[in-house]
C-alpha cells in the first residue's frame, strides 16, 4: 500500500469538493476554484469531511498513480483554502524588478528590460529596499502554475556560481566557485 496514497485528505471549512462524471474532481474554496481529471480506474470517495483515493489493484501502474492523484487533490484543497507563496530575490548591481498591473518588468543586465505578462491567477508584488536585493513575491491558489511561473522568472537570469548574481529563490544555496586568479601562484 502506498504510504502517501492511503492517507485521507481532510476537507477544511469553507471548501467544497465535488466528483463529477469521468472522475473530474472540482475543489472550490475562498481563494479560488481548481479541477483535476483523475484516471478513470482510480476510485475517489468523499465521506465524513475526508477524501480518500483508492486503487483497484496492486499493478505497478495503479501503485504509481495512487500517491500521485492523492497528492494532486491534496495540493488543490490546500491551495483553495490557504494558497501558495513563492519568493524570489533579484541579486546584482543595478538589477530591478517592478510590477505594473499584470506585467512584471525585470532589469537584469541585458540591453533591454524583460517584460512578462502574469496570468490572472497569480498575484505578484515587488519590493525594493535600500541596501537589500529586490524581492518578488508570487501568490496563487494553483501550486503547479505558481511553480511554473517562478521557474520561468528564474530562467531569465539564473544565479551564476562566481559572483552569485541572478534571480534565485529565497533561501536557495548557490554553490560558489573560485575565480581563475585563485589558481595562479
Amino acid at each position: 500500500m502506498s504510504r502517501i496514497g492511503k492517507l485521507p485528505i481532510s476537507i477544511p471549512n469553507g471548501v467544497n469538493v465535488t466528483i463529477e462524471k469521468e472522475n473530474l474532481v472540482k475543489v472550490k474554496g475562498p481563494k479560488g476554484e481548481l479541477s483535476q481529471k483523475v484516471d478513470p480506474e482510480m476510485i475517489v470517495e468523499i465521506d465524513n469531511g475526508t477524501i480518500e483515493v483508492k486503487r483497484p489493484s496492486d499493478q505497478k501502474r495503479h501503485r504509481a498513480m495512487h500517491g500521485l492523484y492523492r497528492t494532486l487533490i491534496n495540493n488543490m484543497v490546500t491551495g483553495v483554502s490557504e494558497g501558495y507563496t513563492k519568493v524570489l530575490e533579484v541579486v546584482g548591481v543595478g538589477y530591478k524588478a517592478e510590477v505594473k498591473g499584470g506585467l512584471l518588468e525585470l532589469t537584469v543586465g541585458y540591453s533591454h528590460p524583460i517584460v512578462m505578462a502574469l496570468p490572472p491567477e497569480v498575484k505578484a508584488e515587488a519590493v525594493s529596499e535600500r541596501g537589500k536585493p529586490p524581492v518578488i513575491t508570487l501568490k496563487s491558489h494553483d501550486k503547479q502554475l505558481i511553480g511554473q511561473i517562478a521557474a520561468k522568472i528564474r530562467s531569465f537570469r539564473p544565479p551564476e556560481p562566481y559572483k552569485g548574481k541572478g534571480i534565485r529563490f529565497q533561501g536557495e544555496q548557490i554553490r560558489r566557485k573560485e575565480g581563475k586568479a585563485a589558481g595562479k601562484k
